[in-house]
C-alpha cells in the first residue's frame, strides 16, 4: 500500500511538470485523502503569527539541558519540541509551526497562553512593585484573597498563598494534623498530591514515590468506575475508608484528601455517592476533609467552578494551584477562620507566597474567567468534545474508556477491551503521530495509557473537531 502511495505521488509530480501546475498544490490536494480514505485533519485558522525566532535550536537547548539540568527531567516525544511562543490555545515551535495545545501545560493555562489581560496585570504590577513580602501591606494580595474567597461556599474565606500545588497540599495536611491533634491521614490509591515529603506520602502511585519515610497515610480503595471492583457504586468503595479507620488507626484521624477528578491518575472521576459518604465517615472520626482542586478547579469541569461542587459536598480545606495563575507560580490554601487560626500557634511564613506580581495575575485570571464566560465555554465545548470522543470509541477498539467533565477529559487506550490491557506502546505512537499533525496532548494514569485532555478554557468546537479528527486519523492508520 505504501509503495502504491509513493508511486502515485511520483506520477503526480511528473504530471505537474507537464501541465505546469505547482507540485506542492497537487501534493496538498492528494494529501487530503490518504490510502484508507480518512481525510487528513486540517487545523483551524488562527489570526496570529509569532515574531521570528533567533534563539538556540532544539538540539542546542537539549544539549544544555542534558549537561546543566537535573537528569530527572524527562520530555515528551521521540523528538522533543522547542516551544518558543504561545497565543491562547496555540503554541509555536522554533520554526514558527503552530500546534493546538490540548494539555494546557498540565491543566495550568486556563485563560489561554499570553492572554493580554493577564499579561497586562503582570507587567503593570512588575513596573510598580515586583516584591515586598507580606510583612508590608499591599493591595494586590488582599484584593485577590477577597475575590478568591467569594468563589468558595460556606465559611471558606481564610487564604494562605503558596507557590505550587505541592506546597498547598503540604500545608493543608499540616493544618489538619495541627487542628485535630491526630497524625493519621486517609488518601486514595492512584492519587497524586505532590512530590515533597508529606505529599509523597499521600500520593499512591509507585512511580512518583521515593523510598523515604512516609508515615501516617492510609490509602483507601480507589472509587474508579472503569477499573474498580464495584463499578460506579460509590458507597461500596466508601466502606473501605470506614474499615481503614476501624482497623488501621486509633479511631480518630486528622483528615482525608482527594481530588474530585484524579488528574495525574488518568482523569478518573470518583464514583457517584462516594465523597458524601466518605466525608461523613471522616467527620465521625474527628477529621477534616481536604479538596485538592489543583487541576479540577477554576471552572475546568464546566458544570461548576470547583470539582468538589459536582459531588454536593463542602470541604473544610481547599487547595489550589495551576489554573489559579494561568502559568504564574501560585498556589493557595483556603479554609475557615477557626481552622486557619492553628497557624498562629507558631510563626509560619512563606517568602514568595502572596507575591504582588503573582496575586495580580491570579486576580486577572478570575476576571477573565468571568468576562469571557470560560466556565460556560468549558461546559459546552467539553460536552461536545466528550461526545465526539465517545463516538470515536465506537469506531476504534483501542479506546477502552472515555471519561471526565468539561475540559478535563481522559481517553484510556487498551489492547483488549475485555481484559482492559493497557496499551502502553500504542499510546506513545498515537501521541507522536498527533504531534506531527499539530496536536499536543498529555498522558497519564497508573499504566501511562490514558490521554489527558486539559486544554486552555478558550478551546473552541473547531479545535475539538481537529483534535478528534487527528486522533481518528492516527488510529485509522495503525
Amino acid at each position: 500500500m505504501m509503495q502504491s502511495f509513493v508511486a502515485r505521488r511520483l506520477l503526480l509530480a511528473a504530471n505537474s511538470l507537464r501541465t505546469g501546475r505547482c507540485f506542492s498544490q497537487v501534493a496538498q490536494k492528494e494529501a487530503s485523502i490518504q490510502e484508507n480514505g480518512v481525510p487528513v485533519p486540517k487545523m483551524p485558522s488562527f489570526d496570529y503569527s509569532p515574531p521570528p525566532y533567533t534563539g538556540p535550536s532544539a538540539e542546542e537547548v537539549l544539549a544544555k539541558r542534558r549537561e546543566y539540568l537535573s537528569p530527572s527531567f524527562f520530555h515528551f516525544y521521540s523528538k522533543p519540541l522547542n516551544l518558543v511562543d504561545g497565543k491562547m490555545q496555540y503554541l509555536f515551535d522554533e520554526n514558527g509551526r503552530r500546534y493546538l495545545d490540548a494539555f494546557g501545560g498540565i491543566a495550568t493555562v486556563c485563560c489561554g497562553h499570553c492572554h493580554p489581560d493577564v499579561v497586562d496585570a503582570i507587567v503593570n504590577q512588575t513596573k510598580r512593585l515586583q516584591h515586598s513580602t507580606v510583612l508590608y501591606l499591599n493591595h494586590a494580595i488582599a484584593d485577590f484573597a477577597e475575590a478568591l474567597a467569594s468563589k468558595l461556599p460556606g465559611n471558606l474565606k481564610v487564604v494562605f498563598f503558596t507557590n505550587s500545588g505541592t506546597e498547598a497540599n503540604e500545608l493543608a495536611m499540616m493544618i489538619a494534623r495541627l487542628y485535630t491533634g491526630c497524625h493519621d491521614m486517609v488518601s486514595l490509591r492512584n492519587a497524586y498530591h505532590g512530590n515533597a515529603a508529606g505529599t509523597m506520602g499521600a500520593t499512591a502511585q509507585r512511580i512518583w514515590k521515593f523510598n523515604i519515610v512516609q508515615s501516617g497515610v492510609h490509602h483507601a480503595m480507589n472509587p474508579d468506575p472503569y477499573r474498580g471492583m464495584f463499578g460506579s457504586d460509590g458507597e461500596k468503595y466508601a466502606k473501605d475508608v470506614h474499615d481503614l479507620i476501624e482497623f488501621g488507626t486509633s479511631g480518630n484521624v486528622a483528615g482525608f484528601i482527594s481530588e474530585a477528578i484524579q488528574g495525574v491518575g488518568g482523569i478518573v472521576e470518583l464514583a457517584p455517592g462516594y465523597l458524601p459518604a466518605v466525608y461523613k465517615t471522616i467527620k465521625n472520626a474527628g477529621g477534616l476533609c481536604i479538596a485538592d482542586e489543583v487541576q479540577a478547579g477554576f471552572a475546568r469541569t464546566g458544570s461548576h467552578f470547583w470539582g468538589f461542587e459536582g459531588h454536593g459536598v463542602v470541604p473544610d480545606i481547599v487547595t489550589m494551584a495551576k489554573g489559579i495563575g494561568n502559568g504564574i507560580p501560585l498556589g493557595a490554601v483556603v479554609t475557615t477562620p477557626e481552622i486557619g487560626e492553628v497557624l498562629t500557634r507558631r510563626s509560619y511564613f512563606n517568602t514568595f507566597g502572596g507575591n504582588p506580581v503573582c496575586t495580580a495575575a491570579g486576580h486577572a485570571v478570575l476576571r477573565v474567567i468571568e468576562k469571557e464566560k470560560l466556565q460556560d465555554n468549558a461546559f459546552k465545548v467539553g460536552s461536545y468534545l466528550k461526545q465526539r470522543l465517545v463516538e470515536l470509541k465506537d469506531k476504534h477498539d483501542i479506546i477502552g474508556d472515555v471519561r471526565g467533565k468539561g475540559l478535563m477529559l481522559g481517553v484510556e487506550l487498551v489492547t483488549d477491551r475485555k481484559l482492559k490491557t493497557p496499551a502502553k506502546a500504542e499510546i506513545l505512537h498515537v501521541m507522536d503521530q498527533m504531534k506531527e499533525l499539530g496536536v499536543l496532548i498529555g498522558k497519564g494514569g497508573f499504566y501511562g495509557n490514558v490521554f489527558r485532555i486539559t486544554p486552555p478554557l478558550c478551546f473552541t468546537k473547531e479545535d475539538a473537531d481537529f483534535l478528534v479528527d487527528a486522533m481518528d486519523y492516527t488510529m485509522s492508520k495503525m
